[in-house]
C-alpha cells in the first residue's frame, strides 16, 4: 500500500513540476519526498497541536507543508529556491496560517521572525549538505526550538545518535538536547532518488543547554582535541592537543572517574562535563 501511495505522490510531483516548467536542482540538494508513510511518520514524530508554531526549511513543492498547516497553529516555510517560492505562494494563496519566506536559513536570525526560545518546532526535509550547519544554527541561536524533526542522511543520524560510535557531532548535539532515531526512509522514497538512505531524526531540545555559553568554546575545543586521533587513547589525543604528557592526562581522567585507557568515542556527554571541570577548576 505504501509503495502504491508513493507512486501516486511521485506522479503528482512530476505532473506539478512539468506544468510549471520546474525541476529538482542538484546544486540546492533537492530530493523531494514522495512517500506518504514517511510523511505520516514525520508528522507523528513532531507531536503537533494547534498551539504549535512550526518552522519548515526547504519546503520544495509543499507536500510536507500541506500536512504541517493542517496540524499546527502556524507554519513559517523558508525556501532558498525562488522558483519554488513562487510555486508555493500560488498553491497556498488562500492559506492563512502559512508565512512563506524566501532566503537562506543559515543567514537568518530566528528571533527576527518573532520566534522565542522553546516556543516553536522545526520540522523539515533538509538538503544533506546543510545538515550539520543547520542543526548548529538552530541549537546555538538565541531563540532555540523546543523540538526538531529532520529528515537527514542516515549516516549522519547514526553519528548524532551514537549508533555507530560517538563523534564530535554527537557531543555537539547532546549539549543541547536528546537525539532520537525515529525511522529509516529508503532512497526510493525520494525524487530524484539519492544515493543513500535517510532517517527521521528527532531532537528534544533542553530548556537550558548542558554547557553554559561562556564555557562552550573551551568545552568544544577540549572535545575536538579528544576526537582528533580517534584510534588512539584519549590520554594521547587529548595530551597532544593540550600539550600535556599522556601520563598527566591519565591522572586527570582518573580524577574524573574515567578509565585512564578510554577512547573518546566511549565517553557520554556527562563524562565530558566531568572531565572539563577537572581541566577547568
Amino acid at each position: 500500500m505504501s509503495h502504491i501511495k508513493a507512486m501516486s505522490k511521485l506522479k503528482q510531483l512530476k505532473t506539478l513540476l512539468h506544468a510549471q516548467g520546474l525541476w529538482a536542482k542538484k546544486s540546492l540538494g533537492q530530493n523531494f519526498l514522495v512517500d506518504e508513510m514517511a510523511l505520516d511518520q514525520i508528522i507523528q514524530a513532531a507531536e503537533l497541536s494547534q498551539n504549535d508554531q512550526v518552522v519548515e526549511v526547504g519546503p520544495g513543492t509543499g507536500f510536507l507543508t500541506e500536512r504541517l498547516i493542517r496540524e499546527a497553529g502556524h507554519v513559517t516555510s523558508i525556501e532558498l529556491d525562488s522558483d519554488m517560492v513562487q510555486l508555493l505562494k500560488k498553491q497556498f494563496s488562500l492559506t492563512k496560517n502559512l508565512t512563506m519566506v524566501e532566503g537562506d536559513i543559515l543567514k537568518m536570525r530566528i528571533k527576527d521572525y518573532g520566534l522565542r526560545t522553546n516556543a516553536y518546532k522545526v520540522v523539515a526535509n533538509i538538503p544533506y549538505y546543510i545538515t550539520s550547519p543547520l542543526i548548529r544554527h538552530f541549537l546555538e541561536t538565541e531563540a532555540r526550538p523546543s523540538l526538531m524533526v529532520l529528515l537527514v542522511q542516515k549516516e549522519v543520524a547514526e553519528k548524532i545518535c551514537a549508533l555507530d560510535g560517538k563523534s564530535l557531532i554527537t557531543v555537539q548535539t547532546a549539549m543541547f538536547g536528546k537525539a532520537e532515531y525515529i525511522a529509516t526512509v529508503p532512497a526510493n522514497s525520494f525524487y530524484p532518488v539519492p544515493k543513500v538512505d535517510s532517517t527521521i531524526l528527532r531532537i528534544r531540545v533542553y530548556d537550558d543547554p548542558l554547557i553554559p555559553e561562556a564555557q562552550r568554546k573551551d568545552f568544544l575545543r577540549m572535545v575536538k582535541f579528544g576526537f582528533s586521533q580517534k584510534r588512539k587513547k584519549l590520554s594521547n589525543s587529548l595530551g597532544a592537543g593540550l600539550h600535556q604528557k599522556p601520563a598527566e592526562v591519565r591522572i586527570l581522567l582518573e580524577k574524573a572517574g574515567l578509565d585512564p585507557n578510554v577512547r573518546a568515542e566511549a565517553l557520554e556527554i556527562d563524562d565530558w562535563r566531568r572531565l572539563f571541570k577537572i581541566l577547568n577548576p
